[in-house]
């Protein structure tokens, strides 16, 4: 099987790439343009098994073709994107362009070519803002209802390819709709010591696990938690945070699932949310280290809890997470950021 991996490179990409190398043996190429991506990482994926590696940005349309047809791709996996909320409303066309026209030309050329599998990063972000999440948790049936660029971005493309999938019966797709991601590759040395090998490599990440290790290495003299007065148990914000080891998995397993299965849209996510301020203190708690942690107003748009029903994907793929665990989480974020 070949598989082309967009944004392989990065964060979560690399973390697929990973499994793919140490766990199959396809063969993979990675397309990424280096925007967030790094050499390094390739470098340190490289010594895992060899892989091709295109430098392209996707809207390069004209290059796209002859990559899938020289290498014979059956599978995408299609992670490049930007992911900066406040930035897509700063900058909507841009995210419409790279998110939105650069997938569906990625998906034209696919058909045209007989990619028979395309796995699509999506986003939680596609179902706005709740009033309110169910004690469940929001499964794949609750309305969507984008309120930034980023997620309305995201959700065009998944009717896409909903739409594609439709007319060409030989193409299918799952599309994942991710929760908070965090932590870094579970990997131990011979000494038995977490020591990932890859992780978050992008400077001035707005993800709260990586801020909070930054501040308990002294990387960042202070953080802040936006609201503390929502409708939660503390006050903070509520999210569910998945573990970028075992999301990878999920999409490994969704190869497989597409050989037998029709096209579908999954939750990747735990199913168990844990406040702002309960991250914090675990960071704190794993590192055995303080930091100045001040209150700032409640940013536009977040709701008080958002957490998945990932009742789906554990019945209907079989998925079962390895590393549900927060501690670990953090841990490995923290033992990554020692070394970025």
């Amino acid at each position: 099987m070949n598989i082309l991996v967009t944004g392989g490179a990065g964060y979560i990409g690399s973390h697929v790439v990973k499994q793919l190398l140490e766990d199959t043996d396809y063969s993979v190429t990675i397309v990424d343009n280096l925007s967030t991506g790094s050499r390094k990482t390739l470098d340190t994926l490289r010594a895992i098994r060899d892989f091709k590696f295109v430098e392209l940005d996707l809207k390069e349309f004209d290059k796209i073709l002859p990559i899938l047809e020289e290498n014979s791709i059956d599978t995408i996996i299609h992670f490049a994107a930007s992911i900066v909320v406040p930035e897509s409303v700063e900058n909507p066309l841009d995210y419409y362009m790279n998110n939105t026209v650069n997938t569906t030309n990625l998906i034209d050329k696919a058909v045209k070519v007989g990619v028979e599998r395309f796995i699509f990063s999506s986003t939680a972000a596609v179902y706005g803002e709740p009033s309110s999440t169910p004690i469940s948790g929001l499964d794949e049936n609750f309305p969507t209802a984008p309120i930034n660029p980023y997620g309305m971005s995201k959700l065009m493309s998944e009717n896409v390819l909903k739409d594609a999938s439709f007319a060409y019966p030989k193409f299918k797709h799952v599309a994942f709709r991710y929760f908070n991601v965090a932590g870094a590759d579970v990997y131990y040395n011979s000494d038995n010591k977490l020591e990932p090998r890859i992780g978050q490599s992008f400077p001035n990440a707005t993800h709260l696990i990586k801020i909070a290790s930054e501040c308990a290495l002294g990387k960042r003299e202070k953080m802040a938690i936006f609201g503390d007065d929502f409708a939660t148990e503390d006050g903070t914000g509520v999210r569910d945070y998945i573990h970028i080891d075992d999301l990878a998995s999920a999409h490994i397993q969704a190869i497989e699932y597409l050989k037998v299965n029709d096209s579908d849209t999954f939750n990747v996510g735990y199913g168990k949310g844990y406040s702002v301020k309960e991250v914090v203190e675990e960071v704190k708690r794993v590192t055995n280290r303080d930091f100045q942690v001040d209150n700032a107003p409640r940013r536009a748009g977040d709701p008080a809890l958002l957490i998945s029903n990932n009742s789906k994907i554990k019945q209907k793929m079989n998925w079962t997470p390895k590393y549900n665990n927060l501690g670990l989480i953090c841990q490995s974020a923290y033992e990554w950021e020692k070394i970025v």
